[in-house]
This record gives C-alpha cells, structure tokens and sequence, in this order.
C-alpha cells in the first residue's frame, strides 16, 4: 500500500518532467538552427536537429548538455578552482545564511515590537511594507556604493543585501503568528495571572511556530535571490551570480543555465532543510501530529 501511495505521488511528476525535457529540446531545434546554418553545410535533417542540439555555444542549451556541465564542474574540478561550481556555491551561500540570518533576527524583533507595542505597529509596519516596493536592482547597487565608500567589502554587502529581501516575510508571518490565539486563550491565561511574558512564551510564541516557519522557507529562498543580486553590481568574480555574469560577457550560456540550476538545487536544499527542521520542533511541541 505505501509502495503504490509512493508510486501515485512519484509517476505524475516524471510525466510533467519528461512533458519539459520533450518539449526543451523540441524548443532547442528552431533556437539553434540558424547558428547550425551558418556554421555548417549540407546537412541531412538528422544531423541538422543533432548539431542544435550539441552547439559550444547555444541560444538555448538542452539538458543534457547542462547536466555535463554541472557533472565536470563539480566533480571533475578541485573545490578550491575558480571553475568549481562547488567554490561558487559556497561563496554564495555564506552570503545567504549571514543574510538570512540577520534577516530572521531583525524580523522577529520587529514583529514583537509590532504585536506589543501600538505605536510600532501604526508606525513601523506601513515602513516596512513599503521598503519591499522598491526593487531590489536598485538598492543593490546602492548598498555596495555605501559600504564600498567606508571601506567595507566583501561578504557583509551582500548579506545587507540578503537581508533586506528575507527580512520581510519573517516580520509578515511572525506578527500573523503572534496574533493567532484567540481572544478566549488571552483570557484564560490572564484568569491564570500571566505576565505578559508568561503570556508571550507560553501561548504566543508556541502558536506562532508554524507561521515563522512558512515565513523561514520564503525568507531562505529570498535571502538567496539577493545573495546573486548582491554579486551582480559589485564586479564578484566568485559566486554563483558572478558566474551567471561571467557567462553574459562570454555568450556561454551553458554556464549561464548550469549556475541557474545549480542556485535552484541550493535553494531546494535550504527549503528542504528549513522542513526537517520545522517537522523535528512541531512534533516536539506536539503541534504537528
């Protein structure tokens, strides 16, 4: 019974896979064909389709040549090389967990300030609402300017940076989550002579656990996007967003894909952490039966 449950969940997610390999290399064929022309001549249509199929330097690279790449970048490459792709993951998500953590920190500071305190909350929430409208290309570079003129390089820009995107949903979710008791749960536990300590760890933060965790995974993945984007403006030549620019200058778009996927791997893999943990603690705290 569990094999055919694991069965049911697995088969439609291979069939949506396999749906977007067909259709990737069927999209590679028109995309890569004029480049096919120019280069080579006389070709019968089977050799046409496999030459766009194989090209150094694609419009669009197929799958198969993105997973080479990522196979000789990563475990055909020593870590310390620049042409890692290991070495760029790494840069990058020392960024991201510096962000993500300041931005976690911050954002649960905030929304106790904003669940406890009125005037925060008619005050600063409207801020903080209002700073995720600016787009984060134009603050980036801002942020690198700044810390640039006072000396400063390096990881910390890029987990400012990191920090404002994944600060945000952190606030959004943990304010959500303070406030979730009902008014009859307050009222039991001020019958109890609760402090408002006692009221906060006891029934407010417990209950707000699944929200701040839903907000963690968003606020991972955010931090990040703005891990790449902090890498972008600041001339890197170490990370995964600076080897997606690397490639743009080059026109090597395989590297271009191979980073993109690998970015996506690390955001996975940090969402999928987040879970494990979120499913230890709520089993734990007897919330997640």
């Amino acid at each position: 019974m569990k094999r055919l449950i694991i069965n049911n969940s697995i088969l439609p997610i291979l069939t949506i896979l396999l749906f977007i390999v067909i259709v990737w290399y069927l999209a590679a064929i028109p995309m890569n064909s004029e480049k096919v022309t120019r280069q080579f001549k006389n070709l019968s249509f089977t050799e046409h389709v496999e030459k766009t199929w194989n090209l150094k330097k694609p419009k669009l690279p197929t799958p198969h040549q993105i997973v080479n790449e990522i196979i000789n970048t990563t475990f055909y490459k020593k870590i310390s090389s620049k042409r890692s792709l290991v070495y760029h993951g790494w840069i990058t998500l020392k960024a991201t967990l510096a962000g993500f953590i300041l931005g976690t920190f911050l954002g649960i500071i905030l929304a106790l300030g904003i669940v406890h305190n009125r005037a925060m909350d008619l005050s600063v929430m409207p801020w903080v609402i209002a700073s995720q409208t600016v787009p984060i290309l134009a603050i980036a570079p801002m942020i690198i300017v700044v810390m640039n003129s006072v000396g400063v390089t390096g990881l910390l820009p890029k987990a400012i940076i990191s920090m404002y995107l994944s600060f945000f949903p952190v606030v959004v979710g943990m304010v959500k989550g303070l406030r979730s008791p009902d008014q009859m749960q307050i009222d039991q536990m001020r019958t109890w002579s609760a402090s408002p300590n006692q009221l906060l760890w006891r029934l407010r933060f417990p209950s707000s656990l699944p929200y701040l965790f839903a907000s963690l995974k968003v606020g991972i993945a955010a931090s990040l996007i703005g891990a790449i984007v902090g890498e972008l403006p600041s001339g890197a030549i170490s990370g995964l967003g600076a080897r997606m620019l690397a490639g743009t200058y080059y026109g090597q778009t395989v590297m271009i894909w191979s980073a993109l996927f690998a970015a996506a791997f690390l955001a996975a893999s940090l969402v999928f952490f987040i879970s494990f943990i979120q499913n230890y603690t709520l089993r734990k705290m007897a919330i997640l039966r």
